[in-house]
């Protein structure tokens, strides 16, 4: 039977460790945009030590392209849907060894491959679902920061936001190797 559990970021280690294939997860805190080209950008940073590391500690990537406005010098998201997250796939052996990210967020199911990353480093992955964007843009309370808007684009760029409650997150591969369905 799957389990409803709300975590804050920065996770822990034992955070991941008590979740299991099927638990319902809402996040509070800090959740981190990326996409393909952003995946590309943070390593390659990460790699040439431009980026601190710190701020992947404990944190929560979301691959997702948000839909944003503008009003008074301040952004806010009108819109964040999961996207396809076997597209990072490629992205997320090197992301987690570079960084301390606990879980990844995304649309769709990730291959056996990462999975030893994921025991080797601590790291759970869930899906959000799809078609929710509206939804999950209500639980984003603040955008936090944004880099690397004028080099890629708003649905590329790194956003860093503040979020309450933000679910449910449904764990299809957690941190002991097991993938939801199998």
């Amino acid at each position: 039977m799957a389990n409803v559990k709300y975590l804050k970021t920065p996770l822990k280690d034992d955070d991941i460790k008590n979740l299991h294939v099927g638990d319902i997860v809402y996040i509070s805190g800090t959740l981190i945009t990326a996409r393909d080209l952003t995946h590309r950008v943070i390593i390659k940073l990460l790699e040439e030590g431009k980026i601190s590391k710190d701020i992947f500690k404990g944190c929560v990537i979301y691959h997702a392209g948000p839909v944003v406005r503008r009003e008074n010098d301040k952004w806010h998201i009108v819109s964040i849907g999961p996207t396809t997250s076997i597209r990072m796939e490629k992205y997320i052996p090197r992301l987690l060894k570079l960084a301390n990210v606990k879980m990844i967020v995304g649309k769709g199911g990730l291959t056996r491959r990462v999975v030893p990353i994921f025991r080797d480093r601590v790291c759970a992955y869930g899906i959000f679902p799809g078609g929710c964007g509206i939804v999950a843009a209500i639980h984003v309370k603040e955008v936090i920061d944004v880099m690397f808007l004028e080099e890629l684009g708003i649905p590329e760029a790194m956003w860093i936001l503040r979020v309450e409650n933000f679910g449910p997150i449904v764990i299809t591969v957690d941190c002991e190797g097991n993938i939801l369905g199998e």
